[in-house]
């Protein structure tokens, strides 16, 4: 057993405290104006989504997922968008939705230019990576708490703690698709006088597409796996209805509301790795190995 003489007390979680009040009394306006953004982005989008009848969604649903993969993933796609209006949590699955895009592009909006950062200075990316070691290893559900003293109980909190937790992989998968790309092909691009900025916008970036996007991957994954566990604290959608049948019991509520989760998963899953392999690198590489 330590000794408690010899080890100080450290009051981490007093001065996390002292922190959040000092915040709360000094830039409350950025709270409140993040608040404001978020909420009227998702009602806007969640509203959007709600307005069109189930049916003709399912049947775009599964239009998108023929014209980007194939047939067989536009059926699937059509079979489970069904399913989950016949369970009767279409509109929730349409709240989540909004929830998992709106989170999934400002975290990637955010991560773009940190893994970029990253990836063109050494000094950033030593700093940037202890910091993304930090967000992945910390539990989800901690992430609610700071949330709700800043921005309340409902969905912003839920939002916010998405955001920061989906964000990691979208910059690392950035900074390594930048880093991977051809050191000969960038030298061959000042050699023409390519201004640097260009470098990056037609030569990097369109270059590493395929592991960015694999990044987008992963950011909306997580983004869909917290959403669910933002449904505590009153982000509503499926999160919501998988935690009263936690809470109450309800086996069946649990299972349906969970099938709806998995094939959202599964159709937010399939559908960016495909807008992936769709990418020029990619179509070029599975050329190139066929050719080999």
């Amino acid at each position: 057993m330590l000794d408690e003489d010899l080890i100080p007390r450290i009051p981490v979680g007093s001065a996390f405290e002292s922190a959040v009040d000092w915040a709360l009394e000094n830039i409350a306006w950025v709270f409140h104006a993040i608040r404001a953004f978020l909420l009227a982005l998702d009602k806007w989008l969640a509203t959007g989504l709600n307005a069109i009848p189930a049916m003709v969604m399912a049947v775009l649903f599964a239009l998108i997922a023929l014209l980007v993969k194939d047939w067989r993933f536009g059926a699937i796609t059509l079979v489970g968008m069904l399913l989950i209006a016949g369970m009767r949590y279409w509109e929730r699955a349409m709240d989540t939705l909004s929830l998992v895009i709106v989170a999934g592009v400002i975290a990637m909006a955010l991560a773009l230019p940190l893994g970029i950062l990253a990836a063109r200075s050494s000094a950033a990316s030593k700093i940037i990576k202890p910091v993304l070691d930090f967000m992945q290893t910390l539990p989800a559900f901690v992430y609610l708490i700071p949330a709700i003293f800043f921005f309340r109980v409902g969905v912003v909190p839920g939002l916010v703690s998405t955001i920061i937790f989906a964000m990691p992989p979208g910059v690392r998968l950035t900074e390594l698709g930048i880093r991977q790309v051809d050191p000969e092909v960038v030298e061959a691009g000042h050699a023409f006088g390519t201004k640097p900025s260009n470098i990056l916008t037609r030569i990097q970036i369109p270059l590493a597409m395929p592991t960015i996007m694999a990044g987008v991957n992963q950011v909306i994954m997580l983004s869909l796996s917290m959403v669910v566990i933002a449904g505590m604290v009153g982000a509503g959608g499926l999160g919501e209805e998988v935690y009263k049948g936690v809470t109450q019991l309800n086996l069946g509520k649990g299972f349906s509301s969970g099938l709806a989760v998995v094939i959202l998963a599964i159709f937010l899953d399939r559908l960016t790795a495909a807008l992936g392999d769709r990418s020029a690198v990619a179509k070029a590489t599975r050329a190139t190995a066929k050719a080999g």
